[in-house]
């Protein structure tokens, strides 16, 4: 499920729309309406909460977005720009075919009663996507709904990491050694942070055992990045319980080819 929806979630961050939409509000910086308008779900709260529920971000970095991003946009005025401009991207990627297909309107209902369904407890970026109205178009429902279950399988993620000792940033470090970049310092996400503050980070991983000498994954490395990565799986499935197996079977039937669509464009 995570391959089937995350591409549509990635038009927010990978195409135009939704950067223009919120750069057309004031907001001065790509990072600015990021904060503004994904943390918008939380309220007004302070660059600290944010921090912490976003987690995979370094120290200061919420702080330079939030609350000054809000000083003169209201957040529900960056949660609507987002939602506009990411339906716009997917109706402009998918075409009047699919934008308009039966199929979509199906896989809307569907994945809308799956991202409703689970327990919020614990969830607090998820919890607060819950509190947001459900868009009555099906492109921005269907936008809507992958996000909720992208916020969902995110909180539990991090519910991972903290069980497994593994800060944001280290996070990042295996990431980058999972998906074979070395050294994993260059890794995009990274690779800005001041150079004291990733030795830091690597020098622990060293003394856990994590990574070697030459900064590769150990055989303790690679089994903590697998096992983090199977509980994110287990606690991602809530959601679809309330599915039949004929409607989880309909729901992928009917993804497959907006799927399709989106990663042969990168949703951009």
């Amino acid at each position: 499920m995570y391959e089937l929806w995350e591409p549509i979630c990635l038009v927010t961050y990978f195409a135009d729309e939704c950067n223009e939409e919120l750069a057309a509000l004031g907001h001065r910086t790509y990072w600015d309406g990021y904060f503004a308008s994904r943390a918008a779900p939380l309220g007004r709260v302070p660059a600290e909460v944010v921090h912490a529920a976003f987690y995979s971000f370094a120290d200061g970095e919420a702080a330079r977005h939030i609350p000054s991003a809000w000083e003169t946009i209201p957040p529900e005025a960056s949660l609507a720009a987002r939602e506009r401009g990411s339906a716009a991207s997917l109706r402009r990627i998918l075409g009047d075919e699919l934008a308009k297909s039966p199929g979509l309107v199906r896989a809307a209902d569907l994945l809308t009663v799956a991202a409703t369904s689970a327990p919020t407890e614990g969830r607090v970026m998820y919890a607060g996507m819950r509190t947001v109205a459900v868009p009555s178009d099906p492109v921005a429902r269907l936008w809507h709904s992958a996000t909720m279950l992208r916020e969902h399988r995110g909180d539990g993620h991090i519910a991972a990491l903290v069980g497994a000792r593994i800060g944001g940033t280290q996070a990042h470090v295996l990431s980058a050694l999972d998906m074979g970049i070395h050294p994993p310092q260059s890794f995009g996400r990274i690779h800005h942070l001041p150079n004291k503050r990733l030795a830091a980070v690597m020098n622990d991983l060293r003394e856990r055992g994590l990574i070697d000498a030459d900064d590769h994954f150990t055989d303790a490395g690679r089994e903590t990045k697998q096992r983090i990565e199977t509980l994110t799986d287990e606690l991602a499935a809530a959601p679809y319980d309330c599915l039949t197996p004929a409607e989880l079977d309909e729901l992928i039937t009917e993804l497959e080819p907006i799927t399709a669509r989106l990663v042969a464009t990168g949703s951009q």
